[in-house]
């Protein structure tokens, strides 16, 4: 999510909208391919008024008059022949060939030269720049060396005086105050619906009207939520030369209804080699690499996904990306990479089954395109993931080269380009078991770097000057952030990062958490449970700041994990907190003209904002924020839990992770690491934090991390070339692969997106180097330079090795240890029927969207949750006769009469519902059972009918199923007539029926209301469905009966009727219900009234 451009007849309408009539109302027609020209004038009537008109592409191209690409003066018909030569044809500009499909047509504007101006609003981290040239047209030429500017900073608006005098001051005084009014309500609407950039050229003004010619804009995409209103339908164009494919689309919507990170931007469907990334800043990074390694004509993809999708998310983000890799054979065969940095949150096992799921389904296909699959990743549960995706390679017939973080995170991409050997199986390292559960916790060997405890390196004279640092600010950011004392607040119900920094806090020997309570608005104050070490504690939770800030004024960091609408206003009230002296903002995508306005305030409150858009940072030894640092194994084996001599800075949340391997493993670690986020304005700045660590006498050496857009890179340029920066820097700049592209690609940051040459990865690594900072040929060889400067160090005696010491063992959770497969418990209930785990609704392991699609019906339903079969479709449909029938059977009966006495009583209907259902039983509806036992027991012992009857008189016993009180031979029930006619005609066999039918014939002989009744037919019918429909052993339709199945039927069916009485007496207000005294004998026991 970012800046984006629109169309320029989008940009116009909104103007027409917002601008009242400060200006004309612009006329616009769009033509695409396929158009009704009969219809397009219809509803542009002045189509066929205007005798000159002006038609142009509105497809992100620049310079469209110098590329002849406008027809101005003629009329439709001219402007109709005009197009038929570009209307759907190939234009090439520069290195990008794409087709002309988006034209607009609008009146031509009669005027001179000297009424042409031009006009240009962009933003930036501190204000909004207004630039202004008195000569405007095609032949400006270089607008920033002759427009005039006018800076209005973040919070405030121009004043007529300003515009008039700074902008307006060649311009003729008659046409002066015209203007004035216009680019100050330019200027509101410009704010108001969070345009990030717009320029007109020309804006024209003749007699004494202005007019818009042509425009330019970009809109921040993450207003949505506040402008949507006001922006209406809003399309954002992909750039000329690449078009947006339906695949695109899907992912962006996946995108838009997930709290994840799914992009995917299509670059060459030819190409050879596909990227399936996890993560911002990797993605860009393994593109950087296979440009560099001469892959950038066989690139086909980018994109990433990114903030714990799930795995069914995952999975249709590998669906699509299969799908089009699928599409075209090339003659070398295929590639894809699966790669990524170490997570910090993401469930690496998780993501990876969506992924292995959607490569087993392309099983064949990926055999046919001779398809290599090259997979490395870290994280949370990695070693699961890597174990289910070698497993994979046994079996899918594609070769799968699977590495873990033993492994340099591009390093698969020199295999797969055949630039780098493929090394055997790499020795696994130590698993999470090993590194949390005692025993193996502790790595023994010495390691390069710095003591365990902070002072143990630092001489008394640096002890007191960190002492003294701890409270001085420079450009009013604290120079010491955090120590072993912080104390934080949580916003938000984040149980899991909180458990994972008390976790943290207890692998750092801390004498107490770090975590001294949460807010959350949306519940009541009450109190959350955690562990610290072996021991629960509990943590505060509270509603109201105002009360939580009082009842721990020794808090002063909050972590705001509030989503992207509320992160803003929950910033602010924590920011009249004056005890807060730095806060993170976790949440991507916060509006950029919300966050400028938080850097503000945060600038002059003298607050440090680490975010938006970032997973936080970590001081190793002392503090940690949220989910920084990954799980326990990753801080152990990157040995965050004391402190080194390195520290960092970088954009990207999930490569603070990979540099903090990066860092472990060719150095002594890392003394502070920060991520200051993605978004384009991040509360600070990468030089915030680097004059933070130059002032500390705890940090020997400086490792930075940009990347590609922004200038913010130079501000280290410059302090190094005034040695502002004398300490060792190593820089590196990612995103030097958007040279390579023919049309522009924003990268997985708001931020990442070059708008000048000078904010190119290339350009920012060049300058960097020759101001004095080590920069490596490309991300591959980050860690060698690193290496070789820690190692300059170190013979220098500016860092002095010490011995490692083990940092204490952390139990860990049941819940993860279950997942990775460390222990095991037997389940409290097992269930065979029903999954509600996964992405989608499963009964018996039918999905339920298939359901639907097969018209199953309530019988098939319950086919599956009661049988866990799929019965013929007489057999459903039997089911659901059988509960019309038993649906009701009026007021009178038991069930119904509890009801009705119940919600007469002013019950609710859970309570009389359940009165009803109380009186089923062997005299009441719950004869099924005992009728298909008795009937199924005579006929399979052999007993002819007759026998049967006398058997059961002998026996003094009633046989179920037979007999009604009302309905007889010659008043039969035809709910039976026409359940016996359904089966007769469509069940392959009915011979326990036909028992029952011949024992009705001894039985009514004797009494002729002695009929087969409804629930007996249901019994002895369903165990003829059971036994004859080809779906169950004997054994199983006999455990049926035993179970209770058959009485379930009219316990379902006249729960509907139950339910309609409770309706029907609430609807008619019926009152307390009290039996009359007439429909009562009342028999007293006589004699007892006298005396003895």
């Amino acid at each position: 999510m970012s800046a984006k451009a629109i169309y320029e007849a989008k940009g116009k309408e909104l103007l027409n909208k917002f601008l009242n009539d400060e200006a004309m109302k612009n006329r616009v027609a769009e033509v695409t391919e396929g158009v009704n020209w009969d219809k397009l004038a219809q509803d542009n009537p002045w189509l066929l008024t205007e005798t000159k008109l002006v038609v142009k592409p509105d497809q992100l191209i620049k310079r469209r008059g110098k590329l002849g690409l406008i027809k101005a003066g003629a009329d439709l018909a001219g402007c109709r022949e005009w197009l038929n030569g570009k209307l759907g044809k190939d234009f090439k500009i520069g290195a990008s060939t794409g087709k002309l499909k988006h034209f607009v047509i609008e009146p031509f504007v009669a005027h001179q030269q000297n009424e042409e101006f031009y006009v240009c609003i962009f933003s930036h981290r501190y204000a909004d720049s207004i630039l202004f040239h008195h000569e405007g047209g095609i032949d400006i030429g270089d607008v920033d060396a002759k427009a005039v500017k006018l800076d209005v900073p973040v919070g405030s608006d121009p004043s007529a005086d300003s515009v008039t005098t700074q902008l307006l001051s060649k311009v003729p005084a008659g046409a002066q105050g015209a203007l004035t009014k216009f680019i100050m309500a330019l200027y509101k609407v410009y704010k108001d619906l969070h345009f990030t950039y717009m320029e007109i050229n020309p804006l024209v003004m003749t007699g004494g009207k202005i007019y818009i010619l042509d425009l330019a804009a970009k809109i921040d995409q993450c207003a949505e939520f506040l402008c949507k209103s006001k922006w209406g339908e809003l399309e954002f164009p992909p750039p000329f030369g690449r078009d947006a494919l339906p695949e695109e689309a899907y992912i962006a919507d996946l995108d838009s209804k997930s709290g994840a990170s799914l992009k995917l931007t299509v670059l060459n469907k030819k190409g050879r080699i596909w990227t399936m990334v996890a993560g911002g800043g990797a993605s860009v990074i393994y593109a950087d690499t296979i440009c560099d390694l001469g892959g950038a004509s066989e690139l086909a993809n980018y994109g990433e996904y990114s903030g714990a999708p799930s795995e069914q998310q995952t999975y249709e983000y590998a669906k699509t990306i299969l799908g089009l890799m699928t599409q075209e054979k090339h003659p070398e065969g295929k590639i894809l990479i699966i790669g990524g940095g170490i997570a910090n949150f993401t469930n690496v096992a998780m993501t990876f089954k969506g992924i292995v799921r959607a490569l087993l389904e392309f099983q064949q296909k990926l055999i046919e395109f001779d398809v290599k699959i090259y997979v490395r990743r870290a994280g949370p549960n990695y070693q699961e993931g890597l174990r289910i995706m070698r497993e994979l390679g046994d079996n899918l017939g594609v070769p799968i080269q699977v590495f873990g973080p033993e492994t340099h995170m591009t390093a698969i991409v020199s295999m797969a380009l055949g630039k780098r050997d493929i090394p055997p199986m790499p020795k696994r390292l130590q698993t999470t078991a090993n590194f949390l559960l005692p025993g193996g916790a502790s790595p023994t060997t010495s390691r390069r770097g710095s003591s365990n405890e902070l002072n143990q390196s630092t001489s008394s004279t640096a002890s007191a000057q960190l002492d003294t640092l701890a409270n001085q600010t420079e450009g009013n950011k604290d120079v010491m952030l955090f120590t072993k004392g912080t104390k934080a607040i949580i916003w938000g119900m984040q149980m899991r990062a909180v458990q994972s920094m008390m976790d943290y806090d207890y692998v750092c020997s801390r004498k107490e958490p770090s975590v001294v309570a949460m807010i959350y608005p949306f519940t009541g104050d009450h109190k959350q449970k955690f562990y610290w070490g072996h021991k629960e504690v509990l943590i505060p939770a509270y509603k109201n700041m105002a009360d939580c800030m009082k009842k721990h004024p020794e808090a002063d960091v909050l972590i705001n994990f509030a989503s992207l609408r509320s992160a803003y206003e929950s910033t602010v009230e924590t920011m009249n907190f004056p005890q807060i002296r730095t806060i993170a903002i976790i949440a991507e995508g916060i509006p950029e003209n919300l966050t400028r306005q938080l850097v503000k305030m945060a600038d002059e409150k003298k607050v440090t904002i680490i975010g938006p858009a970032t997973v936080g940072g970590v001081k190793p030894g002392c503090f940690k924020i949220g989910n920084t640092g990954g799980m326990l194994d990753n801080i152990l084996s990157s040995k965050l839990y004391r402190p080194g001599s390195v520290a960092y800075v970088s954009r990207s949340g999930g490569m603070s992770n990979e540099l903090n391997n990066i860092i472990a493993l060719n150095t002594n670690g890392v003394y502070e690491g920060v991520a200051i986020g993605g978004d384009r304005y991040p509360g600070t700045t990468f030089m915030d934090h680097i004059l933070r660590y130059q002032d500390n006498p705890e940090v020997k050496m400086l490792v930075l991390l940009g990347e590609v857009g922004g200038v913010e890179e130079y501000r280290l340029v410059n302090a190094l070339k005034e040695n502002r920066i004398n300490k060792p820097v190593i820089a590196w700049c990612i995103g030097t692969c958007a040279k390579m592209f023919t049309s522009e690609v924003q990268f997985g940051h708001a931020g990442a997106c070059a708008n000048a040459d000078s904010e190119t990865a290339e350009a920012k690594n060049i300058a960097l180097k020759e101001a004095g900072a080590s920069v490596p040929r490309s991300f591959d060889e980050l860690g060698t330079v690193i290496r070789e400067v820690y190692e300059k160090l170190v013979e220098e005696g500016a860092i002095i090795p010490q011995p490692e010491e083990a940092p204490p063992t952390v139990p860990m959770d049941y819940n993860w240890a279950r997942e990775l497969g460390l222990i095991r418990k037997p389940a409290s209930f097992m269930t065979s029927i029903c999954d509600e785990r996964g992405h989608e609704l499963l009964y018996a392991g039918i999905p339920i969207t298939d359901i639907f699609k097969e018209d199953m019906g309530i019988g098939g339903v319950l086919s599956l949750l009661w049988f866990q079969r799929r019965l013929p479709k007489y057999a459903t449909k039997f089911i659901e006769m059988c509960l019309m029938v038993t649906a009701d059977h009026g007021p009178a009966v038991s069930g119904a009469h509890n009801t009705i006495v119940c919600a007469r009583a002013g019950k609710d209907l859970i309570s009389s519902l359940t009165s009803g259902l109380l009186t089923i039983g062997d005299r009441f509806g719950g004869a099924l059972d005992a009728a298909a036992r008795q009937f199924s027991d005579a006929y399979d012992t052999g007993l002819i009918p007759m026998d049967f009857v006398n058997d059961m008189r002998k026996k003094g016993q009633l046989i179920m199923g037979i007999g009604h009180r009302v309905k007889s031979l010659n008043n039969p029930d035809m709910r039976v007539v026409i359940l016996k006619e359904y089966v007769q005609k469509n069940f392959p066999a009915s011979p326990l029926l036909n028992y029952a039918l011949e024992v009705e014939k001894i039985t009514t002989s004797k009494k002729p209301n002695l009929i087969l009744n409804v629930d007996g037919f249901i019994g002895v019918s369903f165990v003829d469905l059971l036994r004859t429909c080809g779906c169950f052993t004997r054994e199983e339709s006999q455990e049926y009966i035993e179970i209770g199945a058959l009485n379930a039927l009219f316990v379902l069916g006249r729960s509907m009727g139950f339910i309609g009485h409770f309706l029907d007496q609430k609807r008619l207000k019926q009152g307390l219900y009290r039996h009359p005294w007439d429909d009562i004998s009342y028999i007293m026991p006589e004699g007892l009234n006298e005396t003895a």
